[in-house]
């Protein structure tokens, strides 16, 4: 069987150059767009941006951990690379499309592989208003700010502020606030993959809010709305027994 052709991309940490070089040694390396597998070497932040520059490409991605916490990636193993892809189990995530409008009329758009998230930018809390599938929902969360999660995102920003994990095969989203004042009680609700969710700021001159798609931000939003592109398809590649599934499972029992 014939080798799969590899393209190797490092983050700008120092401790990931030395990796790429010597897998690029001993793998060989080509361009991402005449490539079998791109290999991501890094965090899960890099992974990320991995991920989304090569949304399109139809290219599976596998991880190298050279991050801290490497949810998204797999141990550094130089030697076996080539036979870990080979074996690899597969993991098909679909990105969040935002689109958010901002207080001067400006429509922003952006790809989240993880969450859509709104978020209070001075000392007052937000008051937001959300809409599922054209239908209010909740006339005013009085909050730090709501995100809503992929299965892929669940256990990341979205575990932090206590939402639920899903599995990566879950039909689902996860709408969790963050640090809700009113209603008090409310942790958040489970929605289907299909549904559109419309957040809208109430006073946003008095109490502005940023919407943030992983790591793209657009301040001064007004009107958000957030839902899955199934139209777009992103493989992960992890090694035998240590498939997306598996880190989730696991992580729900906290070992």
């Amino acid at each position: 069987m014939a080798r799969k052709k590899l393209a190797f991309l490092a983050s700008d940490k120092p401790e990931s150059a030395p990796v790429k070089q010597a897998l690029e040694q001993r793998y060989g390396h080509c361009a991402p767009d005449d490539a079998d597998v791109i290999v991501a070497i890094g965090g899960d932040g890099f992974m990320l941006e991995a991920l989304r520059a090569h949304m399109h490409a139809g290219k599976p991605i596998y991880g190298v951990n050279c991050g801290t916490v490497g949810f998204l990636m797999n141990p550094q193993d130089l030697e076996n690379l080539a036979e870990n892809i080979e074996r690899a189990e597969e993991a098909v995530i679909h990105p969040l499309s935002m689109e958010a409008e901002t207080a001067e009329g400006k429509v922003e758009k952006a790809m989240a592989i993880n969450e859509v998230s709104l978020f209070r930018q001075t000392r007052q809390s937000a008051r937001i208003r959300i809409i599922v599938n054209g239908k209010v929902r909740m006339e005013s969360l009085t909050c730090d700010g709501v995100l809503i999660a992929t299965p892929a995102g669940s256990t990341a920003y979205n575990l932090s502020a206590h939402g639920p994990i899903l599995p990566i095969s879950a039909q689902m989203l996860a709408l969790t606030p963050i640090s809700a004042f009113r209603p008090r009680r409310w942790r958040g609700a489970l929605l289907p993959h299909d549904a559109v969710v419309a957040f809208e700021t109430i006073n946003p001159d008095f109490r502005p809010v940023s919407a943030v798609a992983d790591n793209y931000e657009v301040r001064n939003a007004v009107r958000v709305t957030a839902a899955e592109d199934r139209s777009i398809s992103m493989t992960l590649l992890f090694d035998q027994g240590h498939s997306l599934d598996e880190r989730i499972l696991r992580e729900q029992f906290d070992y």
